[in-house]
């Protein structure tokens, strides 16, 4: 199939884009990476009036330090979130993410933005985004607006996003010294979206754990942050854990689902296995 007939427009600021989008009335697609947005355009899934293409914006591109955070602009490739230094020294577990995502080829036009702001609840980076307690900064003719990874996500594909807004950047806080990540998915092949998938990061000071951010993907309509197992893990010692209790705890929070790739049962199984799989070998690679 062929795409439907759209207009094409490619703001060069910010202002303008949100003018262009405001215009439309909710008639507008934005392009970023088009990974995906390309196969749905062609299938006739998404239907434009409008095709917005922000990748001449220079101000939504690039990584940089604000205080207490690494900020992110939403244009950003994600082959280019893996090569930068300074993300990999600040931010190791979104770069072992992001090298999880698609392949090679569509991570050098697939872009940071594109997967927080589609929703895909099976995808890498908005569960990163979810367990470190990323914040989203939003920009419309009406004016701007942060909202909390964890809140942005409402179902499959659907987000708090109103149709004039536009992703300007994604903030992710610093973590203290004595933290350690965690990554593990499960998928039927390399590159595609994750059966089970689990992401987080904990904060062990003296031996107890004091910051924990985990979130499951795959494992439900969202992103899905644990937050009992969090709470859990809170001022307890980061030897002699109950981990299979708080594997339980983590499970209990997620919402799978039966398709053609596999079972609810077979999600929750692997999950809990994952769950206690990572959480052990992450507390065994906490400094001394």
């Amino acid at each position: 199939m062929k795409p439907a007939p759209f207009d094409y427009v490619a703001p060069e600021t910010t202002q303008e884009a949100c003018a262009i989008l405001a215009e439309a009335g909710g008639g507008a697609t934005v392009l970023a990476g088009g990974q995906t947005l390309m196969p749905l355009l062609a299938l006739r899934m998404s239907q434009p009036f409008i095709l917005v293409d922000i990748n001449r914006i220079a101000a939504l591109r690039g990584v940089s330090r604000v205080d207490g955070a690494t900020r992110i602009g939403p244009v950003t490739r994600q082959n280019d979130l893996i090569a930068d230094e300074m993300l990999g020294r600040s931010l190791p577990l979104l770069v072992t993410a992001t090298r999880h995502v698609g392949h090679h080829q569509t991570r050098n036009r697939g872009t940071i933005g594109g997967s927080i702001a589609l929703g895909e609840p099976a995808a890498e980076l908005p569960a990163t985004a979810v367990a470190l307690g990323a914040s989203i900064e939003l920009q419309s003719a009406r004016g701007s607006r942060r909202i909390a990874a964890e809140d942005l996500y409402l179902g499959p594909y659907s987000t708090a996003l109103a149709p004039d807004e536009l992703v300007t950047a994604i903030d992710f806080p610093d973590w203290p010294p004595g933290t350690v990540t965690l990554f593990r998915e499960v998928a039927r092949r390399p590159g595609d979206f994750a059966l089970v998938g689990l992401v987080g990061a904990l904060t062990v000071i003296d031996g107890k754990i004091v910051r924990v951010g985990i979130a499951w993907f795959g494992m439900g309509p969202t992103p899905i942050k644990a937050r009992r197992a969090e709470r859990a893990l809170i001022g307890q010692p980061a030897a002699g854990l109950d981990i299979g209790g708080i594997a339980e705890l983590a499970i209990d929070e997620t919402a799978p689902f039966d398709d053609h790739h596999a079972t609810a049962d077979y999600r929750r199984s692997v999950g809990r296995r994952v769950f206690q799989r990572c959480l052990t070998e992450t507390l065994s690679r906490r400094p001394a």
